[in-house]
């Protein structure tokens, strides 16, 4: 005999909901399974190759062009009279001093340089960007990713999006350099460097906690552009008005974030691991040591960057064929 309290029917419908494979990935992303996610992309290292690939053909040729650039403005600036021959940090503010007499002596070419390098190399980046990323979703997705053009432009809004933060990060580190230090030695005062330090700690977390909760809906509308074929207001009317996707994709960028932030900091702690042998090491050694530490750290973000598109993919077209 059936129980009255649990018909045959509501029995059949609760078996077919667990029973069914988008039930369970649907558990599973509700837990934001990292470990899971990392599995997955380490399941598919192709994808992680594909990223390398696409991220270094734009990178390579641009830090060939900022090296020439740069190395014609030194080349062509004169640093006579500004003390760089006798900078030591022993001394903090003639350091400072010098560094700043310096720097005005490069602002005028850099700035020129800059002027037609910086948009340069953003057309170049979006364009890398939104092929690359055509090339990553095609091959994990099993199926072809229309709206390049529109990814581009969507692309160049994240890009001024994201100038617009560092722009944000270095007026709060003007306004306390100018709280801690300038006001206080107009006055005749000492500096306050632990002031500056504060708050230019705290300016720097605050963005990078701000930029982690907003800057998914720039990630996110290039993913709904290419997986649900939309046009470029509707790829961003859709990221912004769709509640379900904005605590998941808040959590994985802020985890995403973090985990960046520990590879910066593990980065470091190699690039200083010779340094009480430096001594004895040779100047290639340590060459070769930081090039080794930076290889690594790139190979690294980059995997993380495909396990976080893992991630956006999963909740933004949980119906998607995921190739195995």
């Amino acid at each position: 005999m059936s129980n009255p309290e649990n018909p045959p029917s509501s029995r059949n419908a609760r078996a077919t909901r667990s029973d069914s494979p988008s039930a369970q990935d649907q558990d599973v992303r509700a837990t934001q399974s990292f470990v899971h996610t990392l599995t997955r992309t380490k399941a598919r290292p192709s994808l992680t190759l594909l990223e390398i690939a696409w991220r270094w053909a734009f990178g390579i040729p641009a830090l060939l062009i900022v090296y020439v650039e740069a190395a014609r403005v030194l080349a062509t600036t004169s640093f006579a009279g500004t003390g760089l021959e006798q900078l030591t940090f022993t001394d903090p503010m003639g350091a400072a001093e010098s560094l700043s007499l310096a720097a005005s002596r490069l602002m005028p070419a850099v700035s020129a340089t800059a002027l037609w390098l910086v948009p340069a190399l953003a057309v170049f980046w979006c364009a890398a960007c939104s092929i690359g990323r055509a090339i990553v979703l095609a091959r994990m997705t099993a199926k072809p990713q229309p709206r390049t053009l529109t990814v581009f432009f969507l692309h160049l809004i994240r890009l001024a999006a994201l100038g617009g933060s560092f722009a944000v990060w270095f007026l709060l580190l003007r306004l306390a350099s100018r709280t801690a230090i300038w006001n206080p030695m107009l006055a005749g005062g000492e500096p306050d460097l632990v002031l500056y330090f504060a708050i230019a700690i705290v300016a720097s977390l605050g963005l990078f906690t701000l930029w982690g909760i907003v800057s998914w809906l720039f990630a996110t509308a290039p993913l709904l552009a290419s997986l649900e074929d939309l046009s470029l207001a509707a790829s961003l009317r859709a990221a912004a008005t769709r509640r379900s996707l904005r605590s998941p994709m808040v959590e994985i960028n802020l985890v995403m974030g973090i985990v960046k932030i520990a590879l910066i900091v593990l980065a470091m702690v190699m690039s200083a691991t010779p340094l009480p042998f430096e001594s004895i090491a040779t100047p290639a050694f340590m060459h070769l040591w930081y090039a080794a530490t930076a290889v690594a750290y790139i190979l690294a973000s980059d995997f993380f960057h495909v396990a976080r598109l893992f991630a956006y993919v999963e909740y933004i077209s949980p119906s998607a064929s995921l190739r195995s």
